[in-house]
């Protein structure tokens, strides 16, 4: 004890001693700060040549990136005197000063900063100077900077500078850096020359470099065949390129036969059919053949290239081909998995094999027919799902969807394999699956079988359980949005009772903000599509009775949220009446936050009323914001609420009118979904025992797109009115023909000739009601009188503000019309000057003066119409409080007759105009 207590004393002195040490200020000394030190009053161009020749490598460095800017800003300067020190700098550099200089140089080349071709002609040299640096990092660095400004440079430059030393040098007495360098730079220069250039200059030199006798050489000059064939054409390739590429892919060394094997796969769209039959496909059948013996030399590129080589000689296979083809790829699906190899290399090999085959599965969808894919593989694509290695269930997860797609008919079969990928272990799976899960339960909940509905439903509930339970709340958030699609797949009941619990305890529950909001706008899409009248009010109870009264001041942080998703999702109608009032009670929240945030909520909620409607909500908001200013003693709180305020005074006035035009579109477009729903919930409780799901959805379509967005693709049945007789279902019509042609006055200015008719539906709809009433009440004769001259007076100042009179105007319509003695002659001055008028074509000049000469006499008797109105206003009313009085058959008789003579000279009217 007293030997460990004295090694533990010392262990303390020493890190006293170290404590105690002098710690150095400055990471530089006063002489290196002196040495960067620069003069302030020199300009940049003069600091930036000062500092590449006196300075250190750190200052060099900077100068050298700083290299661009001052090329944008003093041009003829920088080239004049800059660029030349940086030339003598990059002679015996570092790699450092290299790789900036050649990200700068880049970045002048394709910027377009360069204005002068002396210009470009120097940065361009400085480049293909330090091609060939001893550093092959060095050389790397200029050759990709090279590669990179070729589509920025012109065709005469680069043949002058760059393909002309290239096609005049032996390419055999060259380095194999040189001729690496060259063999890409043929590539990437061919797309910028005609095919007759490409063919007499390029391709000799191509195909020589084909013939290298290094392998790497052939390899590299290969890959670039593909460039060169599109740069010739058809014909060239036909000629010149696939016979090459042919002979490559039976060269000695595997990575030529490779890489031969992939630009001949590349380039089959430009092959035509009696190539592919007698020259690419024997090559793929000698391939394919090679692989099932256990040739690894291409077997992971034919894995990765097999969907496209199946789709591109798809027409030139016979059918003992197109079989040996789907063996081929059978085998592949299984690469690693029958074998006793353990290497590290041949395991991952394997594994990146059946990726690909996972990836090629759509594309093989396509090449056979639905019928062989389920018979020969279907037992493969189920294996690639359960199989061990989870990368491969990942590609199989990422692709489900298309395959489920194609074979949306046999769909059903796929059944097995959704619930495995949904119950996989690895949260890497899932990730998959929840890219694309939308359009896969479409397409198999659309066909899905009855009995195994329950088993899908617990395999999603597994999914969320499983992810919510992690801490990938990334994934959380995106499962919960994909889980809104649910709304319009599911029926109601059943979403209610499995989905929407779960959604509101996250909602509650969960403490990662981001899924809160996530299910804060499922939850409302859930209760935005539920057609159960009982479900909705207990919904929005919980989520008023557990959030906006919640004894934690987090629930009413997280009502608000819910608040702020609705207006988006609801209509302003649905929100006003359910949300808006909790909403603004929490204004004496005692806690400062819930505050405000409600401060910041204030803009969207006062957006949501709509005036006159909403005038007691707008003063219970108004209140509101009152008390907040007054009373509220936080000073974030108090700055929050007057910053509202000074937007609540902009609200109407920032919008743009269309803007608040498109809102109001949308919101009505939601509105008639709303009531849409009800009518659902109507039928669905009409129809009694009838599987009302099914009665509905017969009659309506689904409200929502594939996007999630709200869209009114229902078409609306004749509701089922029940009436207790004849003369009720007369008087509704009427009624409701009279609040139609308001309404429709309210928001568009119609015709004169729409007028006389609506005029005369007036008429024989009141008529109707005379003809099918007994006896009518004096309170409903008083309504509808009243509703016919407000609708008249309505008509009297639409035809006032009619500020003037086109010449279709005047041949086809005509001015409000009374019962008046006065406008007889008038009407008939009217009627024989339109019939002389349509019997002599040549006298229309004559007539049409004289109609303009009756527009002054037409102005003059609307002031003595309005008198005849309110003098008719009058009468009525007398007549209606005669009415009220009189309770006998005869004055019931006389009454009808009066208002019968009246619709009859209505209609008369109306035919004389």
């Amino acid at each position: 004890m007293n030997g460990n207590s004295v090694m533990f004393g010392l262990e303390e002195l020493q890190d006293l001693v170290f404590i105690e040490r002098p710690i150095r200020r400055s990471l530089k000394t006063a002489e290196e700060i002196d040495q960067l030190t620069v003069d302030e009053d020199l300009n940049d161009i003069e600091r930036a040549v000062y500092l590449l020749s006196a300075g250190q490598e750190v200052q060099r460095v900077s100068v050298i990136t700083n290299l661009p800017s001052l090329v944008r800003h003093n041009p003829a300067e920088t080239f004049r005197r800059v660029v030349p020190k940086v030339r003598d700098v990059l002679n015996g550099s570092g790699s450092e000063i290299h790789l900036s200089a050649a990200a700068s140089f880049l970045t002048i080349l394709q910027d377009d900063i360069i204005l002068i071709h002396t210009h470009t002609y120097c940065i361009l040299k400085t480049v293909l100077m330090h091609l060939n640096h001893r550093d092959t990092v060095v050389g790397g660095a200029w050759l990709e900077t090279l590669l990179s400004a070729v589509s920025s440079l012109p065709k005469e430059t680069i043949k002058q500078e760059v393909l002309n030393p290239l096609l005049f040098q032996p390419q055999a007495s060259l380095s194999l850096h040189s001729r690496l360098t060259n063999c890409r730079i043929l590539g990437k220069v061919a797309s910028k020359f005609d095919s007759h250039t490409v063919k007499m200059e390029l391709l000799p030199v191509a195909r020589s470099l084909c013939q290298d006798v290094e392998a790497e050489v052939r390899v590299c000059m290969c890959a670039q065949l593909e460039s060169i064939a599109r740069a010739t054409g058809v014909d060239e390739t036909k000629t010149h390129v696939l016979p090459e590429l042919t002979e490559l892919a039976a060269d000695e060394d595997g990575s030529v036969r490779l890489v031969a094997f992939d630009s001949i796969i590349n380039l089959i769209d430009m092959i035509d059919a009696d190539d592919r039959l007698h020259v690419v496909v024997p090559l793929v059948m000698a391939v394919c053949e090679a692989s099932s013996q256990g040739d690894d030399t291409v077997l992971t590129s034919l894995s990765f290239q097999f969907g496209k080589l199946c789709s591109g000689l798809a027409g030139s296979l016979s059918d003992e081909q197109k079989f040996s083809m789907l063996q081929t790829f059978k085998v592949l699906c299984v690469a690693g998995l029958q074998t006793d190899r353990n290497l590290t290399n041949d395991v991952n090999e394997s594994k990146l094999i059946r990726c690909n085959c996972c990836y090629n599965l759509p594309a093989m969808v396509l090449f056979c027919e639905s019928a062989p894919f389920l018979s020969e593989l279907y037992t493969t694509f189920s294996t690639l799902c359960c199989d061990p290695e989870f990368s491969v269930r990942q590609s199989a997860a990422a692709n489900f969807h298309q395959v489920v797609k194609l074979l949306r008919s046999n769909v059903h079969l796929f059944h097995k394999e959704l619930v495995v990928l949904l119950q996989d272990d690895v949260l890497e799976v899932l990730d998959a699956l929840m890219t694309h899960l939308e359009e896969t339960l479409e397409a198999v909940l659309s066909r899905e079988d009855n009995n195994k509905f329950s088993e899908l439903l617990s395999a999603l509930l597994a999914a969320e359980h499983k992810v919510g339970g992690s801490l990938r709340w990334r994934l959380h958030e995106k499962l919960l949005q994909r889980y809104s699609c649910l709304a319009r797949l599911l029926p109601g009941e059943v979403l209610h009772q499995n989905f929407s619990a779960r959604i509101f305890i996250i909602l509650t529950s969960n403490k990662v903000l981001p899924v809160q909001k996530e299910a804060a706008r499922t939850f409302c899409t859930f209760l935005r599509y539920n057609r159960k009248q009982e479900q909705r009010q207990e919904m929005i109870h919980r989520l008023i009775k557990d959030l906006a009264q919640g004894r934690s001041y987090w629930s009413r942080l997280r009502f608000l949220d819910v608040c702020e998703t609705a207006t988006e999702i609801f209509s302003k109608k649905f929100f006003n009446k359910h949300f808006l009032v909790p909403a603004l009670e929490l204004v004496h929240d005692p806690v400062a936050n819930v505050r405000y945030k409600l401060c910041q909520l204030l803009p969207r909620l006062r957006s949501s009323l709509r005036l006159p409607t909403d005038r007691q909500l707008l003063q219970q908001l108004d209140f509101c914001v009152q008390k907040l200013l007054c009373r509220e003693k936080d000073k974030d709180v108090v700055a929050t609420i007057r910053k509202t305020v000074l937007e609540l005074d902009k609200l109407d006035l920032t919008e743009p009118c269309h803007r608040r035009q498109e809102k109001d579109f949308l919101d009505e477009k939601k509105e008639k979904e709303e009531l849409l729903l009800l009518e659902m919930e109507q039928l669905e409780h009409q129809s009694g025992g009838r599987n009302p799901e099914k009665h509905a959805e017969r009659k309506y379509v689904c409200l929502t797109g594939k996007d999630g967005k709200t869209r009114l693709s229902a078409v609306k049945s004749t509701s089922v009115s029940v009436s207790s007789s004849g003369a009720g279902n007369e008087m509704r019509k009427a009624k409701l023909t009279r609040s139609r042609s308001l309404s429709s006055q309210s928001t568009s200015k119609p015709t004169n000739a729409e007028r006389a008719m609506k005029i005369k539906e007036f008429s024989s709809s009141s008529g109707s009601v005379l003809n099918g009433t007994s006896v009518l009440r004096s309170k409903t004769c008083e309504t509808s009188s009243h509703s016919l001259f407000h609708h008249l007076r309505c008509f009297i100042d639409d035809s006032l503000r009619t500020a003037h009179f086109t010449l279709t105007s005047q041949s086809t319509s005509s001015m409000p019309f009374l019962i008046c003695s006065n406008t007889s002659s008038l009407l008939e001055n009217r009627t024989s000057s339109k019939d002389h008028g349509s019997s002599k074509t040549d006298r229309r000049t004559n007539v049409l003066d004289h109609r303009t000469g009756l527009v002054d006499h037409r102005t003059s008797t609307l002031d003595h119409r309005t008198t005849a109105l309110d003098y008719r206003t009058r009468t009525l009313d007398q007549r209606s409080r005669t009415m009220e009085r009189g309770c006998g058959v005869k004055d019931s008789q006389s009454r009808k007759l009066s208002v019968h003579r009246k619709s009859k000279s209505f209609c008369v009217q109306s035919g004389q105009e």
